[in-house]
């Protein structure tokens, strides 16, 4: 059966949620140990890595969930036509100007603009607008620059990505909290980690790390200082849930949501209504089930992961669980099995 339309699935004009994935031609493990060439390629998933957070930062979109596989990729994606609305040329045209400059540096990245340049930029500013919140533009500018530095790598062209990318709208909250458990168990399912914490290249597991380093920082007195060069290794994700501050983001204008040119997300808007603690949790919990045709799980003796993290007792209420087993518009495709 041919895909949709994309115009079918994405509508530029409404803020929304998609689940996007893409595999790599042949389904080869270009990603990882490719068995064909005996090459391993692993690196490349911090390329990947490395520009999904350059896209964050620039782009009015939000990058919920992620995970990258030896052969294949999934992303949870959230478009703010909200924010990109209120930018005016000036802002339009060097963000493009940072994802698709004239010049470039000797090392590749962008030349500083003259003021000659962004002024002729801001002339298609309406046309630039409208690709810094679309879903195919955010998949275009994140595909097309890895398979351009593989393929060189390895020294061959032709086709890295086996086609298109492949686009869901996630209708409902519990489409989205599904989706998410399903992109952060992926590794785990795939038999190539046993645990959240061990699943590199992964939302959850760069959400862990960030909330272990804050409670060390906390426990030894220093300061978390989100600001430094450095930063946390996911201040450029969605945050789960604002906890204390959720409030003040539900009803303010996108104006005030938004963050600067710099920032390592475009906004700091949640995406669900359970704190990280609870998601956590409840990820744990789901990645103990076994599943028919997954070659991996959680395995059932160990402590709950909060435990085993030392970050705390918090735990799950039951009204969460109940709602997640609860039926669910959105399945992932069968034909996604990972590994």
């Amino acid at each position: 059966m041919p895909a949709k339309p994309r115009s079918e699935t994405f509508d530029p004009d409404v803020v929304g949620v998609y689940h996007c994935w893409n595999r790599l031609v042949q389904r080869r493990h270009l990603f990882g140990l490719d068995v064909l060439t005996g090459k391993d390629h692993s690196h490349r998933k911090e390329w990947l890595r490395d520009r999904l957070k350059v896209l964050a930062g620039i782009m009015a979109l939000d990058v919920l969930d992620y995970a990258v596989l030896d052969n294949h990729l999934h992303l949870v994606l959230r478009n703010r036509p909200d924010i990109v609305g209120i930018w005016d040329d000036s802002q339009v045209a060097a963000r493009w100007w940072s994802l698709c400059p004239e010049r470039k540096n000797e090392d590749g990245s962008a030349a500083e603009p003259t003021a000659a340049e962004l002024r002729y930029f801001e002339q298609e500013a309406d046309e630039y607008r409208r690709r810094l919140s679309d879903i195919s533009w955010f998949m275009r500018l994140l595909c097309q620059p890895i398979a351009r530095r593989a393929n060189q790598e390895d020294g061959v062209d032709g086709r890295f990505f086996a086609k298109r990318f492949d686009c869901e709208r996630l209708k409902s909250e519990a489409d989205l909290l599904a989706c998410s458990l399903y992109v952060d168990l992926n590794v785990i399912h795939a038999g190539i980690a046993e645990t959240p914490e061990e699943s590199s290249y992964t939302s959850a597991f760069d959400r862990i790390r960030a909330r272990w380093r804050t409670a060390q920082q906390e426990l030894s007195g220093k300061s978390c200082d989100l600001s430094s060069e450095e930063g946390q290794p996911d201040d450029w994700l969605a945050p789960i849930f604002l906890d204390e501050r959720a409030e003040a983001y539900r009803d303010v204008e996108p104006a005030a949501a938004a963050n600067p040119i710099g920032a390592p997300r475009v906004s700091n808007l949640g995406f669900l209504p359970i704190t990280c603690a609870q998601y956590l949790t409840l990820l744990d919990r789901m990645g103990r089930l076994f599943r028919q045709g997954k070659r991996g799980q959680i395995p059932g003796d160990l402590p709950p992961i909060l435990q085993r993290l030392n970050l705390g007792a918090e735990h799950l209420i039951d009204a969460i669980a109940e709602f997640f087993a609860g039926p669910s518009s959105y399945r992932a495709p069968p034909e996604l099995a990972a590994g």
